[in-house]
């Protein structure tokens, strides 16, 4: 009989100790530990995407946190996030062409902000901005980048929009990534297909700052290695005039499907074992 109370005690104890180890895993793990510590001063920094970062998230240099996110919102009208950082005074020699990158803790941990120094010998001042910034990394580009397509350009700089026509996409999809020399400026906006010229019209995103694209430049649609997604490629041509906001492409490539693929290598197969047996037929003559 005297047994059976102090089992109680113990599975009481047990569970008492495991709602207090949640709740310190809890407090590790959410920003509820991230609080100011002393003096401070706000900076700025623009994201084309936050991910799941949330306001007292960690700002730290060298895995060392230096300050926190005191608040994030949306510019409507650049489509970016405006995030601002309260960083400890004393960490006021920050250079101000540093880089500031969303990263997650772990796999499942929490988001922060990690801001690798530049070399400018000028420093971030209160009300300053830190224009270098890289969002948070979504599953959906990291599996990309395994599959080898690679993510899009960040799109803080605004951008134009032009047009390409294609006979055959392939699987090329919304979000897709523009690369001139393999370098990626942009994204694929909207493919449409056009039911009077029945082939396939792609708006491209591209980032502003490649403002500088001859109109008579090529795009194509190519596939990152044997099995990856794909991408639009843009190979810049001559000519002295610039594509604009709203123009069309002319010069394009179709994709080429591995059946095509495939059929080509069978035909040309097929035409080399022709001409090599040519000369064996005619020296039995």
């Amino acid at each position: 009989m005297s047994q059976r109370p102090s089992y109680a005690v113990g599975t009481g104890l047990f569970i008492v100790l495991g709602f207090a180890a949640l709740g310190y895993l809890a407090t590790q793990t959410t920003s509820v530990v991230n609080q100011s510590r002393g003096p401070s001063y706000i900076v700025e920094a623009h994201f084309a995407n936050i991910g799941q970062l949330k306001e007292r998230a960690p700002v730290k240099v060298a895995g060392v946190r230096i300050g926190q996110v005191q608040s994030i919102v949306l510019d409507p009208t650049r489509e970016t996030a405006d995030v601002k950082l309260a960083i400890d005074q004393r960490y006021d020699k920050i250079p101000d062409n540093s880089v500031a990158t969303i990263f997650t803790s772990g796999l499942l941990g929490d988001q922060y902000i990690g801001v690798q120094y530049g070399n400018s010998k000028k420093t971030l001042a209160d009300g300053g901005t830190i224009a270098l910034t890289r969002p948070a990394q979504q599953l959906e580009e990291m599996l990309g980048k395994f599959f080898g397509a690679g993510g899009v350009a960040d799109n803080l700089s605004g951008s134009y929009r032009v047009r390409a026509r294609f006979t055959n996409i392939g699987a090329l999809s919304v979000g897709a990534p523009v690369k001139m020399a393999g370098v990626a400026i942009g994204s694929v906006q909207s493919v449409q297909a056009d039911p009077v010229k029945l082939d396939a019209e792609v708006t491209l995103s591209i980032d502003k700052r490649y403002s500088q694209i001859p109109d008579d430049s090529a795009a194509a649609v190519f596939t990152s290695g044997l099995i990856g997604t794909q991408y639009v490629a843009i190979q810049p041509g001559g000519s002295p005039d610039m594509l604009k906001d709203g123009d069309e492409m002319v010069l394009t490539q179709s994709a080429l499907q591995i059946e095509d693929l495939i059929g080509k290598f069978l035909v040309s197969g097929s035409s080399a074992d022709k001409k090599g047996a040519e000369p064996d037929n005619a020296g039995k003559h």
